[in-house]
């Protein structure tokens, strides 16, 4: 599970495209002639897909190995994380709540008034990235479900392995009254065999 980029766009009613404000970039798995690429790639998918997304509302995009995550405020100020596909989109919509939220707290409406891209400086922005790489980490109900996750295995594992036992002695008891029979037939013939030569 991995964030690639989280963007705070500006995509008021007046503007006809959305101005990256800001954004955070792990372009690490690439190779370093391809970043540059990515993140053109990344831009052009934040901008094309807050356009297409109506204020108030949050969506997810999928495209090829990567899901673009958006949400766009009703006063216009706009959010994408763009994840892996395993990544939960419950914790990336929290990120971006969160996100938008302390902006909005750091900055005011001061944004409104930004028609240069990528020329607000926030540095909370890469703490975001770092801190949400890891969804489990991040988001308490997501820890918390992964932990609910794990003793349920660890139950599974438990009846399992009691039912295993339960057969195994299950088939203990019934080798004994097996053995039961045999040993009683064993004396039986053992003592017919006895009683026909009387030692003296």
């Amino acid at each position: 599970m991995k964030v690639v980029d989280i963007s705070i766009l500006n995509n008021t009613e007046q503007l006809e495209e959305p101005i990256p404000l800001c954004s955070a970039t792990d372009l690490s798995s690439y190779g370093y002639f391809q970043r540059e690429g990515v993140k053109q790639m990344l831009l052009f998918f934040n901008k094309t897909f807050i356009k297409r997304t109506q204020p108030g509302q949050r969506q997810s995009i999928t495209h090829e190995s990567y899901i673009v995550h958006c949400y766009v405020r009703s006063d216009g100020l706009a959010g994408s994380v763009t994840t892996d596909l395993e990544y939960p989109s419950r914790v990336a919509f929290v990120l971006l709540t969160q996100l938008l939220d302390e902006f909005t707290g750091a900055m005011g409406s001061s944004w409104r008034e930004v028609y240069q891209p990528q020329s607000v400086d926030y540095p909370p922005l890469n703490g975001y990235l770092e801190r949400f790489q890891d969804p489990a980490a991040a988001d308490k109900v997501t820890k918390i479900q992964k932990d609910l996750d794990d003793t349920t295995q660890i139950l599974h594992k438990t009846i399992d392995s009691v039912l295993e036992r339960g057969v195994k002695l299950d088939n203990l008891v019934e080798r004994s009254n097996d053995l039961s029979a045999q040993s009683k037939m064993f004396y039986k013939q053992a003592k017919k065999t006895n009683s026909c030569c009387v030692i003296s």
